[in-house]
């Protein structure tokens, strides 16, 4: 039964920390880093690091930093942006080494499986923000980041704290994400090729007119 335990547990340590950290990963390592060094979770050897004051602290600023730049519009989408080269491969590294000391192909294995599911949660952040830009008011953007960060956080807390439940939840995102992203690629898409059209100078072309003419008049007797 501990056997059965301790693999329930590294699954959802392993599969929980890139799910985060392709929200927020600076939360998700502060987080982690903080737990780790107050003695409330053990992490696996290859995650001690994250113990390290100055990461939690160089984490807690970026966190800072983010926390106002995910809430302002139009600077959400920059960040987002940028982080497509940041927040994926830290999934692909907090994967493998939430695994332990087990076979390299199993290490190998977590991080691209690590990856996968950063980028996912990493698309649906971006995309949604974009179509959250499309409307003038801030409130739903901090609406939005709030809700992301507190995600986040309880995502961490059940993932340590109940596994197998964190699980059910991830395969039900899993799921969501198939059925959502096809829907958020096509909003994107319409979101950028109106901007497009905006800044060209170009109009939506007008519907097609009725090209039938009138009908003649019978000439008269």
């Amino acid at each position: 039964m501990d056997a059965y335990q301790h693999l329930i547990a590294t699954l959802a340590l392993t599969m929980g920390t890139a799910w985060a950290a392709g929200i927020n990963l600076y939360a998700t390592i502060a987080v982690l880093g903080t737990l780790g060094l107050t003695g409330n979770i053990a992490l696996p050897e290859q995650l001690l690091v994250l113990q390290n004051p100055m990461i939690i602290g160089a984490a807690a600023l970026m966190y800072l930093v983010e926390f106002f730049a995910d809430k302002t519009p139009g600077v959400d989408t920059g960040w987002d942006a940028i982080h497509s080269f940041i927040r994926i491969p830290a999934g692909v590294l907090l994967a493998a080494g939430a695994v332990g000391e087990v076979n390299p192909a199993v290490v190998i294995a977590a991080g691209i499986l690590g990856g996968g599911i950063a980028a996912t949660t990493h698309t649906i952040k971006a995309g949604s923000r974009v179509l959250i830009n499309t409307s003038p008011e801030p409130v739903s953007n901090w609406t939005a980041s709030v809700l992301e960060d507190v995600a986040v956080i309880g995502g961490i807390w059940t993932m340590l704290h109940y596994p197998l439940a964190f699980l059910v939840f991830f395969v039900a995102f899993i799921l969501a994400a198939i059925w959502i992203l096809p829907k958020l690629w096509a909003g994107v898409k319409t979101v950028f090729r109106t901007i497009t059209g905006f800044f060209s100078g170009k109009t939506p072309p007008s519907p097609p007119q009725n090209t039938r003419s009138a009908p003649k008049e019978l000439p008269q007797i």
